[in-house]
């Protein structure tokens, strides 16, 4: 049973592909019979003509942008839809998107599982070698224990202020093309953009609501 927010993927190879339909109806069917129950919204759907084998779908793109927006999950109707390429799938999970198939919802578990035992290794073999290190220091006579609180140095807090930085600036590129929409209709003020970001369903990056001052931190900070 589906719950939450979504935005669908569909792709066909080819725009005759697309114009015939062929291809896109089944698609649009196995979504649509996914995620009939439950609590969910759909907050659009994107379409795309392009080859499987190319990585720089603009669509996919889009609709990733989207889901970003709206802390959505894309949800497509094949795996296959998106690519064979494993290597493809692991960059998808890197933009930060959550993502099902329709055809195999456990194929988001999968790919998470994966890197959750590559991760679990590297802990065991970090886990493995800092306490090999504690014994030999013991056995020199190190005295072990006492206060353990760790400052971070100067370089790694400012490693995280800018992957900080770096994240809002992310964010408030995915909202130009909104914001600059919402001025185009007619809405300029501070207050009506963020009253129109709301019923957009458009949520701040914490997932609150959208005030006058925090559309002015975005446009400051967009590219």
């Amino acid at each position: 049973m589906a719950d939450g927010r979504f935005v669908s993927y569909l792709r066909v190879s080819t725009e005759k592909q697309g114009r015939s339909g062929l291809g896109i109806e089944a698609q649009r069917k196995s979504v649509t019979d996914f995620l009939n129950g439950g609590s969910w919204s759909l907050i659009t759907e994107v379409v795309e003509h392009e080859s499987g084998k190319r990585a720089d779908r603009p669509k996919l793109t889009e609709a990733l942008r989207l889901c970003r927006l709206h802390n959505a999950t894309l949800v497509i109707a094949r795996l296959d839809r998106l690519s064979r390429d494993a290597a493809f799938l692991l960059n998808l999970q890197n933009a930060g998107v959550r993502f099902i198939a329709a055809d195999m919802p456990e194929a988001n578990e999968m790919v998470v599982g994966i890197m959750g035992i590559m991760a679990q290794a590297e802990r065991k073999r970090i886990s493995t070698n800092t306490k090999l290190a504690l014994a030999a220091a013991k056995a020199r006579g190190v005295r072990l224990g006492g206060d353990r609180g760790v400052v971070p140095s100067t370089e790694a807090q400012a490693k995280g202020g800018a992957a900080t930085k770096a994240k809002a600036m992310n964010r408030a590129a995915d909202l130009v093309p909104v914001i600059a929409a919402i001025r185009q209709s007619g809405t300029t003020t501070l207050n009506g953009i963020a009253d129109a970001l709301n019923a957009q369903g458009i949520p701040t990056a914490k997932g609150g609501t959208w005030s006058a001052t925090q559309v002015s931190r975005v446009e400051k900070r967009a590219p």
